[in-house]
């Protein structure tokens, strides 16, 4: 179908503000850009009991983690959150809107991790970074008040692309164990497909965005090939933790988040795939500017109370919220 309303809205706006694509700009640049863009877009901004930063140790130093608690005491339902932006932009300030949204509407506590970027450090360093905090939180369980029962990972373009490898390297380690995976227009595979077309549009995130935060990451092109850098070409993906995937109808990454969900399913792997219609890159991020985000991130937050066991009910009403199931 064609772009949702808001959609042609909002892209109108840019193209009257004169917005230049991020892949146009230098990474300062860009790294501005994306922050600014993502704050005019989450909305108002929802208090949550407490936000704390610290770090946790990590493999090239210490790690930043913001922690979203909701109101209560003692362990809680815990979602390690994993930000978007190419594994090139982002930090745990991009993250911050969602997860106090998910940390309220869930509730269950949120821990974003601030893992290294790329150029600055490639494939693997954030694979790496992402699962060495998730092992000292789930290690840690009792200093950082997770319910080691009730832990799942998330994460959101990039960070659905970190979230799908860290349950890969959980599988092969025997733990943490994780009770869900909530992977949000996840890149899944990082092998070069289609030249972008001439007609790409500059003012949505495009092959263009994808070839280059591409190159960023991987140092080498055969690396694109590992299954920690491409989860879908893993050989295996048995016995991973059931699985929420949420796509946007015109994003380049549609089609291998969804052939992502459909070897989970194929796999046995318990998955929820929802397409939002009309919906572009992006859009989970920006509930203060489309109507769709705020269905999809109450959608997550439903998915997540199920998998926490915090909803008795296990209504399936949050499956197809807003969009249409491609399973």
């Amino acid at each position: 179908m064609a772009l949702d309303p808001q959609v042609v809205a909002w892209r109108a706006a840019r193209e009257t503000a004169g917005a230049a694509p991020l892949y146009t700009q230098t990474l300062a640049e860009a790294r501005a850009a994306d922050l600014a863009a993502i704050r005019a877009g989450t909305g108002a901004v929802e208090p949550v009991e407490e936000v704390r930063d610290t770090h946790v140790p990590g493999p090239g130093g210490p790690l930043p983690v913001r922690i979203h608690r909701p109101a209560g005491d003692g362990p809680l339902p815990t979602l390690v959150y994993f930000f978007g932006g190419g594994w090139t932009l982002g930090s745990v300030d991009t993250a911050d809107g969602i997860c106090r949204r998910l940390a309220n509407a869930t509730p269950c506590q949120t821990v974003t991790v601030g893992y290294r970027l790329a150029p600055e450090h490639r494939f693997p360093a954030a694979v790496d970074d992402c699962y060495a905090a998730l092992r000292w939180l789930a290690g840690h369980a009792e200093e950082f008040r997770v319910d080691p029962d009730r832990l799942a990972v998330g994460g959101d373009s990039a960070g659905g692309n970190l979230a799908a490898a860290v349950t890969l390297l959980a599988r092969a380690d025997g733990g943490p164990r994780l009770a869900a995976q909530l992977l949000v227009y996840p890149n899944t595979d990082q092998r070069p497909g289609p030249a972008p077309a001439a007609d790409e549009d500059p003012l949505l995130f495009n092959r263009h965005s994808v070839a280059w935060y591409r190159r960023h990451y991987l140092a080498d092109p055969a690396d694109a090939a590992h299954p920690l850098a491409s989860p879908l070409l893993a050989e295996d993906l048995s016995g991973l933790p059931p699985a929420l995937v949420i796509t946007a109808e015109h994003d380049p990454l549609r089609d291998e988040g969804e052939r992502y969900a459909a070897r989970l399913r194929e796999a046995g792997v318990p998955t929820e795939l929802t397409r939002y219609d009309g919906m572009i890159h992006g859009f989970f991020a920006m509930p203060g500017v489309f109507d769709a985000g705020k269905r999809a991130q109450e959608q997550a937050a439903a998915f997540l109370r199920r998998r926490f066991g915090s909803d008795p009910v296990g209504s399936a009403a949050g499956a197809a919220v807003g969009g249409s199931d491609h399973g």
